[in-house]
């Protein structure tokens, strides 16, 4: 292998600007104008080696330290390097985030302004970067399995995502965070599934302050990846996951300081990875940290005076401009002038990046000076005004939330001046909060033209003669009928493929579209999501099925953190439209039939939630999902397996609307707002209390999040002016929320004349077999009773407490 001297120049002021542009940041945190720096030094050699390999077309998932990679692939700039350590709030300025993660979160844009897929193809492309330790693994993994779907279907129409599966994805993680479990059960599915995965671990030796020793056993990674190394024989009787599988890895070792021997190791294993889809990792180990590990902490704290001289010595690029030098590469005064342009190149795009983030802000605090100058004049008296705009106006790195501040003064000190001029600050502080909603809160969901909630509403058709049929018959015509019309719909999960999924729901389809499409994994929910997210990130539409409610609890961090923050975090740059499959709720037991939807409502904000009450809402729901391009929730209810629905005659163009209720019964007295396998039971409960002369108004509220976009419950509270809400979480958990949106954001409060009420699961997990769930969850009976003593509060005489 022979690299010209002009690309290992080239190389190295690449990386000696990256290096400065490490230094120079830290200080910009210590002078207070950023918040917080984490950088990539130490790790530059290693980084420009491995750029030589990557083409364009594959993926990065990485974390904090790759700054290098990006600037050699030509995806990010010194510029955008300071406008992200600023949090510039413009993705013109600062592309990956658009200000929303703190510095070195990487990511390119795969999505143009109008949330529609760029030609992937044709770009570096690096799926945006998450904090939390690890949680770039599990994405990998999907990554790396699209390529290897889109060679096995071979696709027409998606040249723009794959040229026929001829893609990397590539890794990177620290050698602390390969203690995490999400690292491991990657490697060991990579591994199992024989994907193109090149994962590099960047080893210093630390986790923070934490040797080896107490990271790692044996204190070396390749040590103990070694028994995860490929064998002839490659096992298993048969493959659920398409194609062979379980031949295990490829592992090589190369020190981080030693420029030729990783361009060689980057340049071969990738040639190898890429073409026979062996995943590899490169333990790329003697790395240093110059400054620590942030700018939290100096590293002279916990490391020994030895240990911080070696890594002065083996520092990577004293050691590549000292490589250069014995090898005649270059001589020592040509290296000075590279490294004194290194230095000018990244304080010019310093200077540059700080202007372009301050002058917009200093411009916004002379509008404000102007106007509230202009409200001191217009009212009688010293308001303090003035001496309020000049505190603003003298600090040296102002931000906007200081002018919001000092306006809210200003506005209070004249509140008894109904004027023009006040007038006119209201008016601009509307304007700069509607300006903010964009800069800090957009893009939560989907601003495309392909949102869920542009989905046409198509209601289901019956036959006059529609047959009866299992709920499991019901979505297994669904998944038939989408598999058919989607060639790039896949799906998989824990005994999805071989045996159809434990309820039959996908009985028969991997037999009819094959392993590679309808696919089992093994029993690990973490990797199932990221298998997901990688695949949606690429432009298949994975559906994940994660085989109990209970199990979700495994997934929830990739889901919270990665998949419900991908629009946001990259302000529309990137989408993941991931269906998660999952079935819960009236199982018997401890373990399967938890309920923790208030939960899982908080943590996924950026996700769909849909609680479909029978299987021809949960077929609905996947039609809608499929057209659009938001990542979604489907719980299942799983005791409707094996009750007889009719099947609809047109199973595959059905849809149910998200965000809309369904009033299951009608009645005057009391609204009932339900969800799920909870609808059964109130409307069982409202048919004996009508007998009673009580009518209740039954309320399937559909989905989660959205949650009644279009005000129906209030509409129904306004009419019986009495709400419960029922459902099988703890107290306190969505029923508080369901209450919530209809108290406080439907406004239903001066409509009730009693007060509302909650029905929910006890505190504790349900106790086994049918008594056991009668006493733990909302029954028939506690329903009627809580709706009767509302009546009972109206008209006691009619309505006497019998049972008391």
């Amino acid at each position: 292998m022979e690299i010209k001297r002009e690309e290992i120049l080239r190389d190295y002021r690449l990386a000696m600007e990256s290096r400065e542009a490490s230094l120079i940041g830290r200080r910009e945190v210590f002078s207070g104008k950023a918040k917080f720096g984490i950088f990539g030094d130490g790790k530059e050699v290693a980084q420009v080696a491995m750029a030589k390999a990557f083409r364009k077309g594959d993926f990065r998932s990485g974390y904090y330290r790759d700054q290098t990679l990006m600037m050699a692939l030509g995806e990010l700039t010194l510029e955008q390097f300071f406008a992200q350590l600023y949090a510039h709030a413009d993705v013109q300025a600062e592309p990956a985030t658009g200000g929303r993660s703190m510095n070195s979160h990487f990511g390119t844009r795969s999505l143009d302004d109008e949330g529609r897929w760029k030609m992937l193809t044709e770009q570096h492309n690096s799926s945006a970067d998450v904090s939390p330790t690890a949680s770039q693994m599990p994405r990998l993994l999907g990554l790396a399995q699209a390529s290897k779907l889109y060679r096995q279907l071979g696709l027409d129409g998606f040249e723009g995502f794959s040229r026929g599966g001829d893609e990397i994805a590539w890794g990177t993680i620290g050698n602390a965070s390969c203690a995490e479990g999400m690292f491991w059960e990657t490697v060991n599915a990579a591994g199992v599934l024989q994907v193109p995965m090149l994962l590099s671990i960047w080893d210093d030796d630390y986790g923070i302050s934490v040797p080896n020793k107490y990271q790692i056993a044996k204190q070396d990674l390749s040590a103990v990846l070694s028994g995860f190394r490929r064998s002839e024989d490659r096992g298993g009787e048969r493959s659920g996951e398409g194609g062979e599988v379980g031949g295990g890895i490829d592992l090589l070792a190369v020190r981080g300081w030693d420029y030729p021997a990783l361009c060689e190791a980057y340049l071969m294993s990738a040639e190898v990875v890429r073409k026979q889809h062996v995943p590899t990792v490169i333990h790329v180990t003697e790395l240093t940290q110059p400054q620590g590990h942030s700018t939290s902490g100096a590293h002279e704290r916990y490391k020994s005076e030895e240990r911080l001289a070696w890594e002065q010595e083996w520092d990577c690029l004293r050691q590549m401009r000292r490589w250069m030098i014995e090898q005649g590469i270059a001589d020592e005064a040509e290296l000075d002038e590279v490294e004194k342009q290194a230095r000018q190149a990244a304080g010019d795009a310093r200077d540059r990046a700080w202007a372009a983030y301050i002058d917009p802000i200093r411009e916004d605090v002379s509008a404000f000076a102007q106007l509230a100058r202009d409200l001191a004049s217009a009212v009688p008296g010293d308001l303090g005004l003035e001496d309020t705009v000049r505190k603003l106006e003298s600090k040296k790195a102002p931000l906007r939330r200081d002018i919001l501040s000092a306006l809210h003064k200003v506005l209070i000190a004249a509140r008894e001046h109904d004027v023009p001029a006040r007038r006119a600050l209201v008016e601009w502080r509307d304007q700069q909060l509607e300006l903010a909603e964009d800069r800090y809160s957009s893009h939560l969901y989907s601003a495309s033209e392909k949102s869920v909630l542009s989905v046409p509403v198509v209601a289901p058709q019956y036959a006059d003669d529609a047959p009866r049929v299992n709920g499991f018959e019901v979505v297994n015509a669904c998944f038939d009928a989408n598999l058919e019309k989607y060639p790039h719909l896949v799906a998989f999960g824990e005994d999805v493929g071989y045996l159809g999924d434990v309820n039959q729901g996908m009985s028969g389809m991997q037999e009819k579209y094959g392993k590679a499409r309808v696919s089992d994994t093994g029993i690990r929910e973490t990797t199932i999501l990221g298998q997901a997210i990688g695949m949606a990130m690429r432009g298949l539409r994975p559906i994940a099925e994660v085989q109990y409610l209970d199990y979700l609890l495994y997934a929830l961090q990739i889901m919270s953190d990665d998949l419900a923050t991908v629009q946001y975090r990259t302000k529309g740059g990137q989408k993941a439209p991931v269906i998660v499959r999952t079935r819960g709720h009236r199982l018997e037991g401890i373990w399967h039939s938890g309920s923790p939807m208030g939960g899982i409502v908080h943590l996924v904000r950026g996700m769909h939630v849909c609680v479909p009450r029978d299987m021809t809402r949960a077929a609905g729901f996947y039609n809608t999902l499929l057209q659009s391009d938001e990542p979604a929730l489907v719980v299942e209810v799983l005791n409707g397996y094996r009750v007889k629905e009719p099947m609809p005659s047109n199973i595959g163009e059905l849809t149910v609307p998200l965000g809309v209720p369904e009033v299951l019964r009608e009645g005057g007295d009391v609204t009932l707002v339900t969800y799920g396998a909870c609808c059964r039971i109130a409307l069982d409960a409202a048919e004996t209390l009508s007998q009673l002369g009580i009518e209740v108004e039954v309320v399937d509220v559909q989905t989660l999040l959205p949650f009644d976009l279009e005000g129906r419950i209030v509409e129904s509270v306004r009419k019986t002016n009495r709400l419960v809400v029922m459902d099988e979480d703890v107290p306190g958990g969505a029923s508080a929320y369901i209450l919530r949106q209809i108290l406080e954001r439907q406004r239903a409060f001066p409509w009730l004349d009693s007060e509302p009420r909650t029905l929910t699961s006890t505190a504790h997990r349900p106790a086994y077999g049918s008594d056991g769930d009668y006493f733990s969850k909302p029954n028939a009976e506690q329903v009627f009773e809580t709706v009767y003593e509302l009546m009972h509060e109206a008209e006691p005489q009619r309505f006497p407490l019998f049972y008391r």
